[in-house]
């Protein structure tokens, strides 16, 4: 019982076995239809990985430094819905190297905020105000770094950033900044 406790949802599902086989068809049998294809459709906690999913404690900031295919992303995507969906006096931060960037990944990419969003919980997306807007009144921002002005000004509550690997490769870093950096590192 008590290794039972410590599963997530998720490997709550997946655990292999006879008896989680059964358990699992009597809750398929206890669900309304609707209510069992959101759980296979859109219930995240379910099917992601545990290592896809934020700490349970609270902390100021979450990296997820994985390999490409990891589902960073629709991590990422999942986490602003979720934070959207229970505050709705969130004031989120899309930030991404370009507009391009945020819009086509991280907001309707194949595993955006968009695609991670059930129908009747999706946000309002306004291309032209970069905003994305959720009927409990959370809003999400979108900036670019190219354009790091932009973020003077408002208030945010939660930020979101993909790809912080490409530090690493951004133009016009200072060869005395790498030095140092690489020197002081240990």
């Amino acid at each position: 019982m008590a290794n039972r406790r410590s599963l997530s949802r998720g490997g709550w599902l997946r655990r292999p076995g006879d008896e989680a086989d059964g358990e699992r068809e009597e809750l398929a049998r206890r669900l309304k239809p609707h209510e069992l294809a959101a759980l296979g459709s859109y219930y995240w906690e379910g099917w992601a990985r545990d290592a896809q999913l934020p700490p349970s404690e609270a902390l100021r900031t979450w990296l997820i430094c994985a390999g490409r295919g990891f589902g960073k992303t629709r991590a990422g995507a999942e986490w602003v819905r979720d934070v959207a969906r229970h505050d709705g006096s969130a004031r989120i931060a899309l930030a991404g190297a370009n507009l391009a960037e945020i819009r086509n990944v991280m907001v309707e990419g194949d595993s955006g905020v968009l695609a991670a969003s059930p129908g009747a919980l999706a946000p309002e997306f306004e291309p032209s105000l970069r905003r994305l807007t959720w009927e409990n009144g959370a809003i999400a921002w979108l900036y670019s770094a190219g354009e790091p002005e932009t973020l003077r000004g408002p208030q945010h509550s939660h930020a979101s950033r993909p790809g912080a690997e490409r530090i690493i490769r951004q133009r016009d870093l200072r060869a005395d900044r790498c030095a140092a950096a690489s020197s002081s590192g240990g």
